[in-house]
């Protein structure tokens, strides 16, 4: 183990296996976390993970933009995901502990990357499952109205939505201007606020309770035990597969082929629109990793489990894409229950009833994974230092980690219950990619050429010709797709293309050279790294995957940039204040 200062100390691979102790056959660690998953439930967890919110929602805008193409831009994603699940698997079978991408960044970038990392994986874990504790209580509620059992309104929405849509609806009526100026939320907002008891100078409670009730049903399932939770995941898994099967398969005789044509009616343009839409619907499958000292036998189970719920979601998605986009054209799908949707138009509106009762049942399981993926997450950089001893507590009954998962449900629950989920969407994304990047580059550090003795490891494949070439390649078909693009597609699309930009946060079509930044960025580290792959020979898979996730993370616009950069700042005052000094690193070197 390192023990210097800097930064950049390292711990090795031995290190870390030393602490918790390397008995990877024994059903628990002496006072630690017992071990109980095979590869059937991490694959579930997997499963239940990824198919969540994107098989629900984000397939109607996708098929919206590009048609029944995005069938095949599934599985480009899916092969994208890959190279990050590549590595993803060598450092799981590499490091078998909890900590995700934290414990792979700390064996390969150093202390700071590491701290990074981990406080960016809040932003999947965390911050992710308040938008999807949010849509849970969106589909439960149109769950409960088509059954006959309302909520109140106040009941139902965050206190910043409902407040925002009052003072819309507020200034559109000062104005003298007509209410159809305003938007659906907004007035659903505002009539929530006016029908909410009133506390306060005019505070008004309205507050999302669904939401702020099932994520502390999750957190208490996530307390009592990690037995428990995979077999609440595997009956969650169940149950949505049985309806995905469901839906593919009554849906397959309501096709009609002739929706398939023209196959991509917006080109490849349209096609790539979806990518961000797309790309949300794998994000998850990390999340595995982070369970890695619950597992019998993590070095060979867990590259499995990657593989295999990657490979399993892809060929749902593409056979779910074809199958909507074949039973209604896809110029009705850009609506938010697409599966709910198609069967209703067919006149089928039983089983897009039991589609929404899935969705249900598809969310919870997905906010169960990220709850156990975040405490585990905690209790690994508490081990090593980097926050307070009591976040690595384990329950001498439950063996799990008590204060961490508690203080992950105050995390979800609170901001669940107030927020609006529109700001930290994005932040999801950026986190995620970010901590795919680290692990892609990881593996160029600690192992380039393919050497490593870890029972798994990415096949290596000599970059030297190959990656600059496809990089040449891929700018000049971006730079011929740029040309022929028109003034309309710029205003639409939304990421780098071009100088005019579409601000995810306000919507409005901006310009300038900052719009830019991350693009250039990217370019010049384009530049660097198809010279050091020339150089150094470097391995063609983890290369592709960094550059991949780098090249997603530009389309995500400075608003985002922003925000992420500012939740760093914030992070890095938290290292250096406590992570630092306390560091075990540190206390060594002293």
């Amino acid at each position: 183990m390192s023990s210097d200062k800097s930064l950049f100390r390292r711990k090795t691979i031995a290190a870390i296996l030393q602490n918790p102790p390397a008995d990877h056959e024994s059903t628990s660690s002496p006072g630690g976390l017992e071990r109980h998953l095979t590869v059937r439930d991490l694959t579930a967890l997997g499963i239940a993970a990824i198919i969540g919110a994107g098989i629900f929602s984000t397939i109607g805008k996708a098929s919206l933009d590009g048609g029944p193409a995005v069938s095949l831009l599934f599985v480009f994603t899916a092969v994208a995901c890959a190279f990050s699940a590549l590595c993803y698997a060598q450092f799981a079978a590499t490091i078998p502990v909890s900590g995700s991408a934290y414990t792979y960044a700390y064996a390969s970038f150093g202390e700071l990357a590491a701290w990074i990392i981990g406080w960016a994986l809040i932003m999947e874990y965390a911050v992710g499952n308040i938008v999807v504790a949010i849509s849970w209580s969106d589909y439960f509620t149109g769950l409960m109205e088509g059954i006959g059992v309302h909520i109140p309104l106040w009941l139902t929405m965050g206190t910043q939505t409902g407040h925002a849509g009052y003072e819309a609806v507020m200034t559109i009526m000062q104005a003298g201007r007509p209410l159809t100026d305003a938007t659906p939320a907004q007035l659903e907002g505002y009539k929530a606020w006016t029908q909410a008891p009133e506390l306060f100078n005019g505070f008004h409670f309205v507050v999302d309770l669904p939401a702020f009730t099932i994520t502390v049903l999750i957190t208490a399932l996530v307390y009592t035990g990690i037995k428990e939770s995979k077999n609440a995941s595997n009956l969650l898994v169940l149950l949505k597969l049985i309806i995905v099967f469901i839906v593919i398969a009554v849906g397959a005789f309501y096709v009609q082929p002739a929706n398939w044509h023209p196959f991509a009616p917006h080109g490849v343009g349209g096609v790539l629109k979806g990518v961000s839409a797309v790309f949300f619907a794998y994000i998850g499958f990390d999340a595995i990793s982070t369970t890695a000292e619950e597992c019998k036998n993590p070095q060979r189970d867990l590259p499995k489990a990657m593989m295999y719920a990657l490979i399993i979601c892809t060929v749902l998605y593409v056979l779910i894409t074809l199958v909507l986009t074949g039973m209604v054209s896809y110029k009705e799908l850009g609506v938010g229950d697409p599966l709910s949707f198609v069967f209703a138009k067919v006149g089928l509106p039983r089983l897009s009833g039991l589609v929404a009762v899935s969705a249900v049942f598809a969310m919870a399981s997905v906010l169960l994974v990220f709850q156990l993926g975040q405490p585990r997450i905690w209790l690994t950089m508490s081990r090593d230092g980097l926050l307070p001893q009591v976040f690595s507590k384990i329950h001498p009954r439950f063996h799990t980690p008590s204060f961490a998962t508690i203080v992950t449900g105050f995390f979800v629950a609170v901001p669940a219950l107030i927020l609006n989920m529109d700001l930290v969407v994005d932040l999801t994304s950026i986190g995620t990619l970010f901590a795919f990047a680290l692990v892609c580059g990881g593996i160029l550090i600690i192992d380039p050429y393919g050497r490593s003795e870890a029972r798994f490891k990415v096949p290596y494949i000599n970059g030297q010709w190959l990656v600059p070439l496809i990089l040449v390649v891929g700018a000049f078909l971006v730079v011929r797709y740029n040309a022929a693009s028109n003034h309309e597609f710029l205003l639409d699309i939304s990421g780098q293309r071009g100088w005019l930009q579409t601000d995810a946060l306000s919507g409005r079509v901006s310009g300038g050279f900052a719009h830019q930044i991350p693009t250039l960025v990217f370019f010049l580290f384009c530049i660097a790294l198809s010279v050091l792959s020339f150089r150094k020979k470097l391995s063609l898979l983890p290369t592709l995957g960094l550059l991949i996730n780098l090249y997603l993370m530009t389309e995500l616009g400075i608003s985002n940039w922003t925000l992420f950069f500012v939740w760093l700042l914030i992070g890095l005052m938290v290292y250096f204040g406590y992570g630092y000094k306390n560091s075990k690193l540190n206390r060594m070197a002293a």
